[in-house]
This record gives structure tokens, sequence and C-alpha cells, in this order.
């Protein structure tokens, strides 16, 4: 089958204060397109794949250019649907040193939460595809856009289609508990998952033990859902808002493959790094790469991504081959 992954979710509009201001005293905002999925799909396009993204957003300017967002990286975006009553936007109040970002939506009543499963001609949309990317952000936002999300799973399965989920809990999108029921519901069907030892915990229900590696929580993973061909993270070691550690893991053939660990000195914008971290895993497992040069190649993706201002990740594959091999930041 031709390569065309499928990429579904809701576009959001960010709107970003500067560095150093509180949103009690903001002038400005700095507008930047974006959404989990439709991230992955650019990222993806970037590295060279063919993508395809599906949403809903508002027949208006701003969704207009949400889509254009996506189109001028090369995205197929022309299953997108147009109406609906608005676009979801979330506010970030950029963080700094000791002080953590801070997020606030204002997405109900989106397009995207509006859509009916009627609306959508999942066969359709699955045909001639190679690869479905979504998320359990797209299953939070309306019981209506979880029951898509659980038909283009199923149907992509039945379709022979691979399917990577990434669990991408939001707490203020739903309950741990409806997060986990769906999360249960839908892992016989995925082939690739991205979830860490607290999605393991909180969502599949394996039982915390003190001392045990994340190879332990994805070896119970694998065995639970034999299905699943790789599991992958990253690990993320917090000192500030502007200073983090990152390192990636990747489980496959019942054997963890960890990256190097960087430490990111200078954060400008840490949105999209686990989105340009997810393309850097399915780029690697797509060209049937070794798990050493996946793993360290999408947490290279991802450390860069965090350089620059934006939800997307546009830097070459050459680029990222050279902050796996020659980054000076790199821990020794």
């Amino acid at each position: 089958m031709e390569e065309n992954i499928l990429c579904v979710g809701e576009s959001l509009v960010r709107l970003s204060t500067q560095l150093g201001t509180h949103f009690t005293n903001t002038t400005q905002l700095d507008v930047h397109y974006g959404g989990a999925e439709a991230n992955v799909a650019v990222n993806l396009s970037i590295l060279g794949h063919k993508t395809t993204y599906f949403t809903k957003v508002a027949d208006n300017s701003l969704g207009h250019s949400a889509i254009q967002h996506a189109q001028k990286y090369g995205v197929d975006t022309s299953a997108v649907i147009y109406g609906g009553d608005r676009v979801g936007l979330y506010f970030l109040e950029t963080g700094a040193g000791p002080r953590a970002a801070s997020v606030i939506y204002d997405r109900a009543h989106s397009a995207f939460s509006q859509i009916q499963l009627a609306d959508v001609d999942v066969d359709a949309l699955l045909d001639g595809k190679s690869m479905l990317h979504i998320t359990g952000i797209t299953a939070a936002i309306s019981e209506e856009a979880r029951q898509l999300t659980l038909a283009l799973i199923k149907t992509a399965r039945a379709k022979g289609i691979l399917i990577n989920f990434d669990v991408n809990y939001r707490a203020k999108l739903w309950s741990i508990e409806a997060c986990g029921e769906f999360v249960r519901d839908v892992l016989p069907y995925v082939d690739y998952l991205s979830a860490g030892v607290l999605d393991a915990v909180n969502f599949i229900g394996i039982e915390a033990v003190d001392g045990e590696s994340l190879a332990y929580y994805y070896q119970k993973i694998s065995e639970m859902y034999p299905n699943i061909r790789a599991i992958y993270a990253t690990t993320r070691k917090v000192h500030s808002a502007t200073r983090n550690d990152l390192q990636g893991n990747l489980w496959v053939d019942k054997q963890l493959f960890i990256s190097k660990n960087y430490s990111i000195d200078y954060i400008v914008d840490r949105v999209g790094g686990g989105d340009a971290f997810a393309a850097g895993v399915l780029h690697g497992l797509i060209n049937n790469a070794a798990p050493d040069y996946v793993i360290n190649f999408a947490t290279a993706f991802s450390v860069l991504k965090h350089s620059i201002h934006g939800d997307v990740a546009p830097f070459t594959i050459a680029e990222a081959e050279r902050m796996m091999t020659h980054n000076a930041a790199v821990d020794r």
C-alpha cells in the first residue's frame, strides 16, 4: 500500500504571552496554529511522508488560516469539513524559571466538538491510508468526537491499516476514569502506543511497583496487549520552565531502547515537543530503521523543536541527525 498517514483531531488557535509577561499585564499575544494531530501531520510531511489531515473548523478566517497552516507544509487537507460555530482557542502564559506555564482553554462549542459521526464517511476517509494517527485528546473533546475516534480505530483495524494511538491525557478535558475506560477499549486495536508510567498505572490498570523501571511497565502492557508492536514516551526532568532534561524511550521486540540524555538549557517554546517526538518515532518505524536510530532521531527532533516558537518542528532529517551525533549539550 502506498504511504498516506491520516491524522484526525481538532485544530486550535494558540494565543501566547510574551516571555516574562503575566496574563494580568498582557497587551499583546502571539498567534500560532496547531493541535496535537495537526502538528504530527505537519511534522511527518516535513520529514518527507505523505500525510492527510482531517478536522472540522468554522468557515471563517481563523478556520481557514488554521488549515492553510497545514497546507503550506504539504499536508493534504481536502477532506476537511467547514462549518459549526467557532474555532477552539487556548491561551498560554509562557513560563520562565521557577514559574510554570499556565493554560486557559476556550474551546467549548467549537466546530470539532459539534461534529457528528453521521457527518463523516469513515470508510472513504480511511480508503487508501497506510496509518491512522489519533490521540486521547480527540476522544475527550465531546461524546460525538469519542464515537468518531472509536469508529475510525475499529474501521482502520478492519481494513488492515496501522494504528498509532497517543494517550495524551488532558485533565481539563476529562476524568482519569473516563480516559481509562476509553483507552482500555481501544488498545486491542492499536499497533503503536505512546504512553508513560502514569498512563500504564492510571489508564491501563497496571499496579505501580516502587523501584521498577519503565521496561517493567512496557513489558506488562505487551503481555496484556500482544497486538502492540511498539511503545514509546519521553522522560523529562524539569529543572525550571526554561531548563529541562529530555530522554526518549522505545519498547520494541521485548527490549527497551533509550536515547541520549539531552540537557536543554534554554527552552524557547515547549508546546509541540511531544508531537515532534511522536513524528520522529513514526518516521523511524515507517522506514524500518534500527531501534537505536529511531529513538535517538525522535528525541533529537523534539529537542530541536524546543528551540523555536510555534507548534511544529520545521527541521530537516539532516539537522536532526546532526543533533544526534554532534550536540554539545548532551550530558557526558
